[in-house]
C-alpha cells in the first residue's frame, strides 16, 4: 500500500484539530490561498502522480481509498472521515433511543465518543476506523430493528475492509435465535429502567440465556442461514474482485498477512519484545499461531457470558482482543471507544470514584509506556526491557479496567422472548 503525503497535507492535518472545522467556512480562511502555495500544491501533487505511475510500472499496487489524496480531493477526504465521525456520535444516539434510554444520558453517552480526544484526532488525520465504527454500529441498529439481511450485507463488507470485526460473528450467530427473531415480526427490545443502572446482574439470573447449547440445537435456523450465505457472499464477492484486480499480492496483505504477523518495531503489545529479538530468527508458523491462543479462549469466555447482551459483549471482546493482540497501536483504541457510550447506562460504577480511577489507571500505563517508548526512539537508549515491562503494565491495567467495567454492568439482554410476549399480550386482550 502506497502512503501518500504532502508538505500541504501535514499542514492541512494540523489545521483540522477538531471534527468540526472541515465542515464550517472557517476552513477556507485557515487554509492559505497564495500563488506560491498553490503551485508547490501542484507540483507536489504531480510528483506523487509520477510517483504512483513508477510504482505500478514496477508492480505495485495501492489502495483505492488513496487515490483522494493525489486527485486535489484531500480535504473532502479529511471531511468524509469527519462525517463518519459525527455519524457514529447519532448512531450511538439511535441505539440509545430504541432501548428508551432517558435523554440526558444520551447526550452523556454520545460526548463520551463526540468529545474524545482519541476518537477525533485519529479521524481527521485522514483514517478510516470512524467508517469502520459507523458500520459496526449500523450493524446494531440493523439486528435492532430485525433487519438481518441489511445486518448480513453491511457486516460482509465491513469484514473485507477491516479484518478485525470478525470476532463479532460468533455473538451474532448466538442471538439469531428463533426465540427472538420469526419470520415477519420484528424481535422485542427490553428497554433501559432506572433500576439498571444502580445494581448489577449476573447473566445466570435471567430466565433465558442464549448459550452454546441453545446453538448447537437449533443451529440452522432460518435467520442464521440467511446471515451465514449472505455475509459470505458479499465477504468473498468483494475479496475474489480486488484478488481478480491484483493477485495474491492483495490476498497476502489484506487476510492472509494478519495471520502470521511479526512486526519488531516497539508498540504496546506485550509480544513486541520477544518478535524483536527472535527476529533475526525464522518464527514458526506454529509459534505464530500458538500467539493467538490466549486471545481465543478469552473470546470464547466473553461470548459465552455475555452473548444476549451483544453491544456489551461487543464491548468486552474488543477490549480483550486489543489487549491481547500481537501488535496495538493507538488507532486500535477507536474500535471500542464506539462501543464504550451504548454500555454506560447500565453500569452502576460511579463516575467520582471506579470511573475516575479506571481512567487515570489506564491513561497511567499508556503515559509510563510512552515515557519509555520516548526514551527509545528519541533519545536513542537501550530502554527495551523497560518498555517491554511498560507493555506488561499496560496489559495489566486493560485487564483490571475491563474486569471493573464487567463487574458494575447490569447484564441487560437486547432481546425479549417471543413465547413471552405473546402470552403477555394475550392476557392483556382476555
Amino acid at each position: 500500500m502506497l502512503v501518500i503525503t504532502s508538505p500541504q497535507h501535514h499542514l492541512s492535518l494540523a489545521l483540522l484539530i477538531s471534527r468540526w472545522c472541515p465542515i464550517t467556512s472557517h476552513i477556507q480562511e485557515e487554509i492559505p490561498h497564495t500563488k506560491e502555495q498553490h503551485i508547490v500544491t501542484l507540483l507536489c501533487s504531480h510528483f506523487y502522480l509520477f510517483q504512483i505511475q513508477s510504482f505500478i510500472a514496477h508492480g505495485g499496487n495501492f489502495s483505492f481509498q488513496l487515490l483522494t489524496r493525489v486527485k486535489g480531493l484531500f480535504h473532502e477526504t479529511i471531511c468524509l472521515w469527519s462525517f463518519a465521525d459525527l455519524l457514529v456520535g447519532l448512531f450511538i444516539r439511535s441505539i440509545l433511543k430504541l432501548r428508551r434510554v432517558p435523554e440526558n444520558l444520551c447526550t452523556y453517552s454520545v460526548m463520551i465518543w463526540l468529545l474524545n480526544p482519541f476518537t477525533f484526532t485519529i479521524g481527521t488525520r485522514g483514517n478510516c476506523e470512524p467508517i469502520v465504527c459507523a458500520v459496526i454500529l449500523w450493524i446494531i441498529i440493523c439486528l435492532m430493528n430485525g433487519n438481518v439481511l441489511q445486518a448480513a450485507f453491511w457486516y460482509g463488507l465491513v469484514v473485507h475492509f477491516r479484518i478485525y470485526p470478525i470476532i463479532y460473528a460468533l455473538p451474532i450467530i448466538l442471538i439469531l435465535d428463533s426465540n427472538f427473531f420469526h419470520s415477519g415480526r420484528k424481535p422485542f427490545l427490553s428497554y433501559w429502567t432506572a433500576g439498571h443502572g444502580k445494581t448489577t446482574q449476573s447473566s445466570t439470573d435471567v430466565t433465558y440465556h442464549c448459550n452454546m447449547q441453545n446453538v448447537l440445537t437449533k443451529i440452522f435456523t432460518r435467520q442464521r442461514v440467511m446471515f451465514g450465505l449472505v455475509s459470505a457472499i458479499v465477504f468473498f464477492s468483494f475479496t475474489g474482485l480486488f484478488f481478480y484486480l491484483y493477485g495474491w499480492a492483495f490476498l497476502h496483505e489484506a487476510l492472509l498477512y494478519h495471520l502470521t504477523r511479526t512486526d519488531p518495531r516497539h508498540n504496546f503489545s506485550v509480544y513486541f519484545y520477544h518478535i524483536y529479538l527472535q527476529y533475526e530468527n525464522e518464527i514458526s508458523v506454529l509459534e505464530k499461531l500458538i500467539s493467538f491462543l490466549p486471545q481465543f479462549v478469552v473470546q470464547l469466555v466473553l461470548i459465552s457470558c455475555f452473548a444476549q447482551d451483544f453491544p456489551f459483549c461487543f464491548f468486552v471482546q474488543t477490549v480483550a482482543f486489543v489487549a491481547f493482540n500481537k501488535v496495538i497501536t493507538a488507532q486500535y483504541f477507536v474500535w471500542f471507544f464506539c462501543l464504550l457510550p451504548l454500555i454506560l447506562p447500565w453500569s452502576s460504577m460511579k463516575l467520582k470514584w471506579e470511573g475516575i480511577c479506571c481512567f487515570f489507571v489506564w491513561m497511567g500505563a499508556q503515559i509510563h509506556w510512552l515515557m519509555w517508548g520516548y526514551m527509545l526512539e528519541f533519545k536513542g537508549k537501550n530502554v527495551f526491557l523497560q518498555l517491554w515491562m511498560a507493555s506488561l503494565v499496560f496489559l495489566a491495567a486493560n485487564t483490571l479496567v475491563l474486569i471493573m467495567i464487567i463487574r458494575h454492568h447490569r447484564y441487560s439482554p437486547v432481546f425479549r422472548h417471543l413465547e413471552f410476549e405473546s402470552s403477555k399480550n394475550s392476557v392483556k386482550l382476555e
